[in-house]
């Protein structure tokens, strides 16, 4: 048979097919020759590539392509078929290899935590069930097809307080609301009663009929030997997002900040770094052993972010506030009865204490003879009393009168000291309590 005018491997298929030849019965006997001719010497010196040509072969095919396919380019097609099969084999080795040699190629350490971060994952998990959101939800009107529709205006955080489903947060959280939903921590809604509230001290107390096997209530400290320098956390929900763990230090102790409803000041709060978000308000701040030691109330923020200083109402505060809540439904608080000036309209006039604007009749400074601030028949302004001690207690500020009153009781009889005109005068004042709030 005539060799293929081409060099292509291909080329031997393009020419009448040879016909087979029967398979030899002894096959290894056909072998041997080719085998002993494959250890002979080569007659170049050079490292080509050559099929051998004197031995009998049982098929045509090789002596075929030894005539169409140069040495040279047959060596290189073997090379890379040979290279193939063993990157084949290779992967074959990876993906169906035993479990111990895949194992080299994936890195699979145990996770491992430090003591701090076990204790902090710890103290998240058993106090987390504790924490409660709050949906505040107003009425409104749709002003095209004026049907009345409940929205939410506002959310913050809470805590269940005890078995009987009572829940602490802040007053401001759940002001002005037509209703409130409470969820807790495995997602369950239930609508909420305001038990009471203290505008002053900014808490407030709601109830919900959950199963007790829900409630599952927060351990309460103490805040009275707390050092600046320990470890807090903050768990609430900032911006909606619920269950959401802060940590810091107390930065500082016995601050004041006041009121958000009535402008009162709270005293001996607490401030921290923790992050406190809108949406933390109401939520717990604990200490290292997972102890309520505060309710978060406030930040100081030109943005309305979180800045690193935050405020925390103490929960020796907090205690007493919530026991006369859930037991009579309000603070039975002391007042004096009457509406002072601002501070800085004091100090304009160059002096110090409280200048009563207003003393009504029926009230307890009124009863016992304290004087308003009035005009004459000419128009011309006559301040009333200034107040400059209270029980010998200097008072330079309303804060200064507030944190006085806050030491006494409703039906204790206080020593009043005025400057009215230019001399001083002492007056007996009878504490009464604070009028219902609605």
């Amino acid at each position: 048979m005539a060799a293929a005018p081409s060099s292509s491997a291909a080329a031997c298929f393009l020419y009448p097919p040879c016909p087979l030849p029967r398979r030899p019965r002894h096959f290894p006997r056909h072998l041997a020759p080719a085998a002993a001719s494959k250890h002979a010497p080569a007659a170049s010196s050079s490292r080509s590539f050559a099929l051998p040509s004197p031995a009998p072969w049982p098929w045509p095919w090789p002596r075929r392509l030894a005539e169409l396919i140069p040495a040279e380019a047959a060596g290189r097609l073997l090379s890379s078929a040979a290279g193939s099969i063993i990157v084949a084999l290779a992967s074959a080795a990876l993906i169906l290899g035993n479990a111990g040699g895949a194992s080299a190629f994936v890195v699979a350490t145990p996770r491992k935590l430090q003591a701090d971060e076990l204790a902090t994952v710890r103290l998240f998990q058993e106090n987390t069930p504790s924490v409660v959101y709050i949906t505040n939800l107003a009425v409104r009107q749709d002003a095209f097809t004026l049907d009345v529709l409940e929205v939410p205006q506002g959310s913050g955080s809470g805590f269940v307080w005890d078995k009987s489903g009572h829940i602490v947060t802040n007053f401001h959280v759940i002001r002005g609301a037509s209703d409130l939903r409470v969820t807790l921590a495995d997602q369950s809604v239930y609508e909420a009663q305001v038990v009471g509230f203290d505008q002053d001290k900014d808490v407030a107390v709601l109830r919900i009929k959950a199963p007790k096997d829900k409630l599952r209530p927060i351990p309460v400290g103490v805040s009275a030997d707390l050092l600046v320098g320990q470890k807090v956390y903050a768990i609430g929900n900032p911006f909606g997002l619920d269950h959401t763990l802060t940590t810091g230090v107390i930065s500082g102790l016995r601050r004041e900040i006041s009121s958000a409803a009535t402008g009162r000041p709270i005293q001996d709060v607490i401030q921290t770094d923790a992050a406190i978000n809108p949406g933390n308000s109401g939520g717990p701040l604990l200490d290292s052993s997972g102890n309520l030691i505060g309710v978060n109330t406030a930040i100081y923020s030109p943005s309305g972010a979180s800045s690193g200083v935050g405020f925390s109402i103490p929960v020796d505060t907090v205690g007493g506030i919530v026991d006369q809540l859930i037991k009579f439904g309000k603070v039975t608080r002391p007042i004096l009865g009457i509406k002072f000036a601002p501070d800085q309209s004091v100090e304009q006039l160059g002096l110090s204490g409280v200048l009563v604007l207003d003393a009504p009749p029926n009230g307890p400074a009124g009863k016992a003879g304290l004087q308003s601030t009035k005009r004459d028949a000419y128009g011309r302004l006559i301040l009333g009393d200034i107040i400059t001690s209270v029980n010998g207690t200097k008072v330079t500020n309303g804060s200064d009168l507030y944190r006085i009153l806050d030491q006494c009781k409703v039906g204790e009889t206080v020593t009043v000291e005025v400057l009215r005109g230019d001399h001083k005068e002492k007056i007996a004042v009878v504490l009464e309590p604070k009028p219902d709030e609605s």
